[in-house]
C-alpha cells in the first residue's frame, strides 16, 4: 500500500524464499473464501505466531485476544502512527493499522511471535494488511447493496399498502422518485406468483426482469412464497404467465383489470385464481376466466341490497371508511395476522376495524354465512362503484338476500357446482352442507355427522379438486360455495341463514 508511513509496507508479493505463500494469501481473494476470520487465522499460521484484529472501539473482530498496550494500540487506531512495534517477556509484537470503508473508523491488527520479525514475515504481515483491507471494502460494498436492496424492497411494499387503503395519490407521489411511470395507468391487474421459499427472491428478480421494471413487484409479506406483481397492461402479465411455464412447483394467478383503487379486491381476485391455477396443467388461471355468482344476479337489484347493507358506513368520515372496507375486504379473505401484514398495520388494528364494521351493519363475522353475505356486498360495492345508481326507487319494495337467490340463473349455477359432488359415494355434498352451517368447524361437524373430525377434513379437502376451489383457507372460495347453498337452500338440511347469519333480518328474507 503505497504511501503509508510504515516504509516495510510496500506494493507487490515478492518475498526472500519464494512466493509459495502470496499465493495462498491471494487464495482468499477469491469468492469462495473471503473471509476476515479465515485470513487472520491463515496469518497466525504463515508467521507461526498468534494473530488478532480488533476495530476502533476494542471488539475483537478475528483472531484470539492478546494483551496489549492499550494507548500504543490507541495511538495506530487513530493513525497517529501507522504500525509499531514491541519486544518484551519473551515475545516480538507487531501493531498495524487496518483503514476500514468508513474513513473515520480504522482497526488494529496485533501479530506475535517468539522470534523476530524477518523480512519474509514482515511481507507477510504488510499484504495481509492489504488483503483484510480489501476484504472488509467488499463486505462494506456487499452490505451496502443488500441495505439497498432491502430499502428498495420496503419501499415497494410501502406502495402496495397505499394502495390497499386505497390512497392512489400518495402511491403515485412515493413511486414517482424511484420508479417514474409506474402507477401511470388508471387500471392495472394483480398476479400472485407462488413457489418456494427457498427461491422466492430468484423468482422476484425474474418478474422484474421480465416486466422491465414496468410492474411492481413485492415480495408478499403474509406469504413466504408469494410474490404480489401490480402489472398496468396486458403484456407484462403474458411475460409473467410465461415466466412460470418453465419452474416447477411455480403457478400464478391473475386478477381482473380493477382500478388502482381496487388494488386490495383485485389482490383478492389473485389468490382466488391461483387456487385454480393449482389444478391446471398450465399452472395459471385468470379470475374472470371463472363465472362467479354475482354475475348471475340482476345487477339493479344487486346495487340496491347492497347500498342497503352497507349504508352504516356511510355514516363515518371518507377517509375513515376507506380503511374500514380494504381492511375488512383483506380480514373477509385472509386471517387478521396475514392481512395485518399485507396492509403494514397490527393485527389488533385488524381486529378493531372489523369489529368497528360489524358493529355498524349489526353483524357477526363469527358467523360463516354472514361473512360470505358482507363478503358479496363489498364485492359488489367495488365493482358497481363506477356505474351510474337509479334515480328513481321509491316504489319499489326493497329486495333480499333470499329474493336476489332465487333467479333461474344463479339457481342454475349453484345446481351445476353442487351437482360435481354426487360424483363421489362418500356423499362429500352432505359433509361439506353440514361443514358450512356448523361454520367451517370440523369437530361440530363430526359430531352431527357421528364421524370423526379426520374423516370430514378429508371429505372436504376431496371436494376441492372437484369444485376447483380452496375450501378449508377459507376466503373467496368459500363464499361461492356457501352462496351456492344458499341459493338452493333446503328444508331437509342444516339451515345456512335468516337470523343465524347475524344479519338484519329485512336484508336475509326482505
Amino acid at each position: 500500500m503505497a504511501g503509508r508511513e510504515d516504509g516495510d509496507r510496500r506494493a507487490g508479493t515478492g518475498s526472500t524464499d519464494g512466493s509459495a505463500w502470496a499465493q495462498e494469501l491471494l487464495e482468499h481473494l477469491r469468492p469462495h473464501g473471503r473471509d476476515v476470520r479465515r485470513v487472520v487465522a491463515w496469518l497466525a499460521d504463515a508467521v507461526e505466531g498468534a494473530a488478532s484484529l480488533q476495530d476502533d472501539i476494542g471488539r475483537l473482530v478475528a483472531g484470539t485476544r492478546a494483551p496489549l498496550d492499550e494507548d500504543l494500540v490507541a495511538a495506530v487506531a487513530a493513525g497517529r502512527i501507522a504500525s509499531a512495534a514491541w519486544e518484551g517477556q519473551g515475545r516480538h509484537l507487531r501493531l498495524v493499522r487496518v483503514t476500514y470503508p468508513n474513513p473515520s473508523a480504522a482497526g488494529v491488527l496485533a501479530v506475535s511471535r517468539r522470534t523476530p520479525f524477518d523480512r519474509r514475515t514482515s511481507d507477510i504481515v504488510t499484504h495481509t494488511v492489504q488483503v483484510i483491507e480489501l476484504l472488509l471494502k467488499a463486505d462494506e460494498t456487499t452490505a451496502a447493496g443488500l441495505r439497498l436492496e432491502q430499502a428498495t424492497s420496503d419501499l415497494r411494499l410501502a406502495i402496495l399498502q397505499l394502495l390497499m387503503v386505497e390512497d392512489t395519490v400518495s402511491a403515485r407521489r412515493v413511486a414517482a422518485g424511484l420508479w417514474p411511470g409506474l402507477l401511470d395507468t388508471d387500471t392495472a391487474s394483480v398476479h400472485v406468483v407462488e413457489g418456494t421459499a427457498e427461491e422466492r427472491d430468484t423468482v422476484a428478480e425474474e418478474c422484474i426482469h421480465v416486466t422491465g421494471e414496468r410492474a411492481l413487484v413485492v415480495l408478499c409479506p403474509a406469504v413466504d412464497e408469494h410474490v404480489i406483481v401490480v402489472t398496468p397492461g396486458e403484456p407484462e402479465a403474458r411475460e409473467l404467465r410465461a415466466l412460470i411455464g418453465g419452474r416447477p412447483r411455480t403457478f400464478i394467478g391473475g386478477s381482473a383489470r380493477n382500478s388502482l383503487a381496487r388494488t386490495a379486491t383485485a389482490y383478492g381476485q389473485a389468490v382466488s385464481a391461483l387456487a385454480v391455477a393449482h389444478f391446471r396443467p398450465d399452472k395459471a388461471a385468470v379470475y374472470a376466466e371463472r363465472t362467479h355468482p354475482e354475475r348471475l344476479i340482476d345487477p339493479v337489484a344487486l346495487r340496491e341490497w347492497t347500498g342497503r347493507l352497507l349504508r352504516p358506513l356511510d355514516t363515518v368520515p371518507h377517509h375513515t371508511r376507506a380503511e374500514l372496507l380494504a381492511t375488512t375486504r383483506l380480514g373477509l379473505e385472509f386471517t387478521a395476522v396475514n392481512a395485518a401484514k399485507v396492509l403494514g398495520v397490527s393485527r389488533n388494528t385488524v381486529r378493531a376495524r372489523m369489529e368497528r364494521v360489524e358493529t355498524l351493519l349489526r353483524t357477526d363475522f363469527g358467523n360463516l354465512t354472514a361473512r360470505a353475505v358482507v363478503h358479496l356486498a363489498l364485492n359488489i360495492q367495488v365493482s358497481q362503484a363506477d356505474t351510474p345508481a337509479e334515480t328513481d326507487s321509491s316504489d319499489k319494495t326493497p329486495v333480499s338476500l333470499s329474493g336476489l337467490l332465487s333467479g333461474p340463473a344463479i339457481r342454475t349455477w349453484s345446481q351445476d357446482l353442487l351437482a360435481h359432488l354426487d360424483q363421489d359415494t362418500r356423499d362429500l355434498r352432505r359433509t361439506l352442507r353440514t361443514w358450512i352451517a356448523e361454520g367451517a368447524n370440523a369437530e361440530r361437524t363430526a359430531q352431527t355427522l357421528g364421524v370423526h373430525a379426520q374423516t370430514v377434513r378429508e371429505h372436504v379437502r376431496s371436494a376441492e379438486p372437484v369444485l376447483e376451489r380452496q375450501l378449508l383457507a377459507g376466503g373467496s372460495d368459500l363464499y361461492e360455495v356457501v352462496l351456492a347453498h344458499l341459493a338452493l337452500d333446503d328444508p331437509d338440511q342444516p339451515a345456512l341463514h335468516g337470523a343465524k347469519t347475524g344479519l338484519p333480518d329485512s336484508l336475509v328474507h326482505g
